[in-house]
């Protein structure tokens, strides 16, 4: 099996590197990831400049761009044939509820999908002040991902739909307590702080804190609280299909 692993941390960070290393139990595992961290690009490609791959050592490659131009650049230049399936992570760091919309770790997944690979994407659900993460405390979210793939190789997934997972940062959590969910839903607050800078000029900083609003136990934030890895599939078809057949009866 072919493995293709990606990410939006870096080709560097601890959680692809073990990742990697757990999946090569499987088969092949080429990681081509972007060159510095890309947290938050979403789905963006590098248009207006060109992109360049570094071989860093045999099968590891960096590139200088988003996740996407990552994935496309393995896909069409690295490989030399389609891969088998495409994981994208470990996250350092949750990507659950509307978070995923920013997310340049779901958008590697997302991209897999859109050239009809079957597409994972996997974070580790550590707070931001959590202590530092270690390749040690990725175990688990890895442990998951080998399992899930074998699955997904068993099973399979729709062509249009990609799986998001989450593994809980706690020591109560085990590899095999899983719960199938969905998005939950939270809100920021305080989300723009702007300041002055030294020439007197203003600067904005986007981050703030949030208010999770759906936390039921079917969702993804709900499981996590649970301790249950959660793993939600997507569907990168974004029409609203309930939406579709009262706007034909407008008169616009």
């Amino acid at each position: 099996m072919l493995i293709l692993v990606s990410n939006d941390d870096g080709y560097h960070a601890d959680g692809i590197k073990a990742l990697a290393s757990t999946l090569k139990r499987l088969g092949r595992v080429v990681i081509v990831a972007p060159q510095w961290e890309q947290s938050g690009t979403s789905h963006s490609l590098t248009l207006y400049r060109p992109l360049r791959s570094k071989k860093i050592a045999p099968d590891i490659y960096a590139v200088s761009g988003t996740p996407t131009d990552a994935v496309m650049i393995a896909v069409y230049c690295i490989l030399r044939r389609k891969p088998d399936i495409l994981i994208s992570g470990i996250n350092h760091g949750p990507n659950m509820g509307d978070d995923i919309t920013y997310s340049g770790t779901v958008a590697a997944a997302m991209e897999g999908t859109i050239l009809d690979i079957p597409s994972i994407a996997i974070s580790l659900a550590a707070s931001n002040h959590s202590a530092p993460l270690t390749r040690a405390r990725f175990s688990k979210a890895a442990s998951f991902a080998a399992r899930l793939v074998k699955a997904v190789k068993k099973n399979g997934i729709p062509k249009s739909t990609l799986l998001n997972v989450n593994v809980p940062d706690s020591d109560k959590a085990s590899p095999k307590l899983y719960k199938i969910t969905k998005l939950g839903k939270r809100v920021y607050r305080d989300v723009i702080t702007e300041k002055i800078d030294p020439r007197g000029e203003p600067y904005f900083w986007i981050a703030g804190h949030y208010i999770i609003t759906d936390k039921g136990p079917e969702t993804d934030y709900g499981a996590i609280q649970n301790n249950f890895i959660s793993v939600t599939p997507l569907d990168i078809d974004l029409t609203d299909t309930k939406v579709l057949e009262d706007l034909r009866k407008w008169k616009i």
